[in-house]
């Protein structure tokens, strides 16, 4: 099968995302490592070779078994009450103490068992109405029964996890409205697109699925380098990676003014900023298993020393020698390797500098903290006429003046300030209704398509229309928004 066909099988190394009812967790396939997710610890080894979206069952030890099928035995003459009035809740209704249910759980009696002793040993449930035992049964479910499902990480379930895991962290970008953004946006294979956020690097695997690895993405980045945290989530294959650009916010501006040149791009400190800026961008997972790394040697050390080994450190006086002279070899490595490290990002940079240059990029995505008017102004020029662009902002203040902006300065049609509502239903038979956690807001999204700007005459031309009537103009402008 491809890639991501259907039968997709998981492999040792893959990223794959673990989901519990709505609750979901991205990881490394790993052997023999421990993983804490909904309260259960286990072990993914056992999951791999089997195909992405199967069901397992957490078995004793910690090892995960393909949950087997079971028929739900459908008890037609099920007891049930009328109403839910005479029952108080007093914590004496169920029989089974604390202890017994850890007896049980001991015997290794699997999770199915023990909710259906539960439910024998409630003195209640058959008062309650039958929808007040569904909810029963699967509250109790929930805890005892610990199945997990290994899904393929794809744009939707990464954005849901980013959602309700760290939303600060995708500046609280909605996933409804990042699948407007890609629709707005006309992403699609073969496009040459200009991607700049601060969302860990969502938008950006968004893109990149989109594209699914025809066309190339330059992506712009605020500080030392760009953060692709959720980016390595996806689990792209390598080429996805070949026609992924970088370009820093900082040279915009030499670039448009024809200053830029690669040799001013420093060799140093740039590194550390990378540092920093990815140790917040990255998930929990990545640094647990940073802080494992750093453990584990430690752990391992006594047990390793051998009486030989000993002998061999106190003879120190002939290693001081060899120490120095392998050490001024490091050295040496180490300059040639940071030169070619130099090299290296010059010639990248020089290339996204080129593929700049030649302002005829398919489209332009922005989410990021920053204020959109200076970035969109200046990101504009290098976005060929008769393309799409895409702003998202957590609030609509900002991106109000930027549409003032726009329409100031012209070059762009079809501006529009929308925001999409969000609404979840839960769909069961006589108890369908809008979910009572409802999102409050997903941010908002200008977009708009760029057109010739004719310089120098519209500009004159423009702003003396503008001084005769600015006041209906402005008023009507605000009136045309769609708030």
């Amino acid at each position: 099968a491809m890639e991501g066909g259907p039968s997709a099988r998981i492999r040792e190394g893959d990223c794959a995302v673990l989901k519990r009812d709505e609750v979901f967790k991205a990881v490394s396939v790993l052997r023999r490592r421990k993983i804490i997710f909904e309260k259960q610890w286990f072990y993914l080894d056992n999951a791999i070779g089997h195909i992405y979206g199967t069901t397992f069952e957490v078995t004793s030890g910690g090892n995960l078994q393909p949950k087997q099928e079971v028929e739900e035995a459908s008890t037609e003459t099920k007891e049930a009450g009328t109403d839910n009035r005479n029952i108080v809740d007093d914590g004496k209704s169920q029989k089974l103490t604390h202890d017994d249910i850890k007896a049980l759980k001991d015997k290794g009696i699997k999770g199915q068992e023990i909710v259906q002793q539960l439910i024998e040993n409630s003195t209640t449930f058959r008062d309650k109405t039958e929808f007040a035992q569904d909810k029963y049964i699967k509250k109790k479910k929930k805890k005892y029964e610990a199945v997990i499902t290994i899904v393929k990480p794809s744009t939707r379930i990464l954005s849901t996890m980013y959602y309700a895991r760290e939303p600060g962290k995708i500046n609280h970008l909605r996933y409804d409205t990042l699948a407007q953004m890609l629709t707005l946006g006309n992403i699609h294979a073969g496009n040459k697109m200009i991607v700049m956020e601060t969302c860990a690097g969502l938008v950006l695997g968004a893109v990149m699925e989109r594209m699914g690895g025809y066309g190339s993405i330059i992506q712009m980045y605020p500080g030392g380098g760009p953060v692709r945290a959720a980016t390595s989530c996806f689990g792209f294959p390598k080429p996805f990676f070949d026609n992924l650009h970088e370009f820093p916010l900082s040279k915009v501006q030499s670039l448009l003014s024809g200053t830029f040149s690669v040799e001013t791009v420093p060799a140093e400190p740039e590194e550390n900023a990378l540092v920093e800026e990815e140790s917040n961008g990255l998930s929990e997972e990545k640094q647990s298993s940073l802080q494992e790394t750093e453990e584990e040697p430690a752990t391992e050390a006594p047990m390793d020393i051998n009486p030989t080994e000993e002998q061999d450190t106190m003879d120190i006086g002939a290693e001081d020698v060899e120490f120095k002279e392998n050490k001024e070899k490091e050295n040496k490595e180490n300059v040639r390797e940071k030169q070619m490290k130099q090299w290296e990002r010059r010639k990248k940079l020089k290339e996204a500098a080129a593929l700049l240059r030649e302002k005829n990029a398919d489209g332009l995505i922005v989410a990021s903290k920053f204020h959109p008017t200076p970035l969109l102004l200046s990101l504009l020029e290098f976005v060929a006429p008769s393309r799409p662009f895409v702003v998202y902002c957590q609030y609509k203040e900002p991106l109000l003046e930027c549409y003032t902006k726009l329409r100031e300065r012209g070059g762009v049609i079809n501006l529009k300030l929308s925001e999409t509502w969000l609404r979840n239903y839960q769909v069961l038979p006589d108890r369908s209704h809008p979910k009572l956690t409802m999102s409050g807001g997903g941010g908002y999204l200008l977009s708009g398509i760029t057109v010739v700007l004719e310089k120098g005459k519209s500009d004159s031309s423009n702003s003396e229309a503008l001084k005769m009537e600015e006041p209906s103009s402005k008023r009507c402008k605000l009136q045309d928004l769609p708030c």
